[in-house]
């Protein structure tokens, strides 16, 4: 889709088959069906522009929930954009530490974090080097009836001067046509180059991917990693006046709708003990794995580690905390595909859940060799997880159910 199409569907005539098409069944025939119905009154390539951005509205909602339906978006720029409820959790820290504070956002995409400040009141500008990606983030800046706070413009971020804001969001490109970019010095543009610009203002907040290696982020900047329903979704670096002083944090956010938050920082506890196999065992959250927490949570547990480098921690209390699952193990084995299918069998077990962590085996082959591939039912009712894992050299097999915890306190 070109500027010039992207125009036409905000139009009278786009919005009216935008209309038309907003209850369209999004399968392929359904949108086939639509696209035939539609062309017969509306021109074709409108008609295309408008049931793509049904589709990618519905896909939206995951992201965005109800704002999704009044909404413009491109492929790459949903993909790439910041979800809801994480581009809401950054802006409240803006809103509380600099209120008020003008923001120079670096790679605005389609303006989720520029939407969300601006309706925490912090005015901003986004800059966006692809004309169409900007005028999608114009046109969702002014659905959302934010005009009066925000702007975007066609600008290129290396080039832009910060002077006279108080604060800078900067998102870099992590991906190209070969995929995710993981070095800092390929984010485009590089990583240097957007920390140069955060330190002329007073206070800055940079977009990072979630793997992003800790000796990258520089001295004086907070590391937050943030998950969202237990599935690791970004991190940032905090800078100047939006730094704290605990180096790095993990965030949690438990679900894109009205979630609770959990954080969780240092406390000296960088290094767990290691110890045999407890009653419980305890996944942490991949925000904490990130953040290099485990030692916090595994002390908030009275836990530790069976292998001091795999994140799983082993207790024989059970604890309340929202930074790691908890399981009650049942049995520990070596691991044998053969010994595994046998008990897996006289336990009748239906319903298997298979995890694994420091381990190089398939999960899928595992799963079908031991009876549980494709269609193929189990052997009965029962449920089970069995997480693979190693100790040492010596690779384990744990059988462990879900275990209840209270709500933390």
């Amino acid at each position: 889709m070109d500027i010039a199409l992207f125009a036409a569907l905000r139009g009278p005539s786009g919005r009216a088959v935008l209309a038309e098409a907003a209850g369209a069944d999004v399968s392929e025939g359904g949108l086939l069906a639509t696209a035939s119905r539609l062309r017969e009154r509306h021109d074709p390539a409108l008609v295309a522009a408008a049931l793509t951005q049904v589709r990618l509205r519905q896909r939206a909602r995951v992201k965005f929930g109800a704002d999704a339906d009044r909404m413009y978006f491109t492929q790459t720029g949903l993909e790439q954009s910041t979800r809801a409820s994480v581009a809401s959790h950054r802006a409240r820290r803006f809103a509380d530490r600099l209120p008020g504070a003008r923001v120079l956002e670096l790679g605005c995409g389609i303006g989720a974090d520029l939407i969300a400040r601006a309706r925490d009141g912090l005015p901003g500008e986004g800059v966006e080097i692809d004309p169409l990606t900007a005028e999608v983030a114009r046109a969702n800046v002014s659905a959302l009836g934010l005009d009066g706070l925000a702007s975007v413009r066609v600008g290129d971020a290396t080039k832009e001067d910060p002077d006279g804001y108080d604060a800078v969001f900067a998102d870099p490109g992590r991906r190209t046509a070969r995929g995710r970019v993981f070095d800092p010095r390929s984010y485009e543009p590089p990583l240097d180059a957007v920390l140069e610009k955060a330190g002329r203002v007073r206070a800055a907040c940079v977009k990072v991917a979630p793997g992003i290696p800790h000796e990258a982020v520089p001295d004086g900047a907070e590391a937050e990693w943030v998950s969202v329903g237990g599935d690791v979704k970004e991190a940032a670096l905090w800078l100047g006046e939006l730094a704290g002083d605990v180096g790095r944090r993990a965030t949690l956010l438990t679900s894109d709708v009205d979630p609770q938050v959990w954080t969780l920082t240092p406390s000296g506890q960088d290094v767990p003990d290691v110890r045999d196999w407890g009653r419980y065992l305890y996944e942490p959250d991949g925000a904490v794995i990130r953040a290099h927490l485990v030692g916090e949570v595994a002390e908030s547990v009275d836990g530790g580690l069976a292998d001091p480098h795999i994140a799983y921690i082993t207790s024989d209390a059970l604890r309340p905390t929202p930074f790691a699952s908890a399981y009650e193990i049942e049995d520990v084995l070596p691991f044998s595909v053969k010994r595994l299918r046998a008990e897996l069998r006289r336990r009748e077990v239906g319903v298997l859940t298979v995890k694994k962590r420091g381990s190089a085996v398939d999960v899928d082959r595992l799963r079908r060799d031991l009876g549980f591939g494709g269609r193929r039912p189990g052997h009965g009712a029962a449920e089970l997880t069995l997480v693979v894992t190693r100790v040492g050299r010596d690779p384990v097999a744990l059988l462990a159910r879900p275990a209840a915890q209270a709500p933390p306190g």
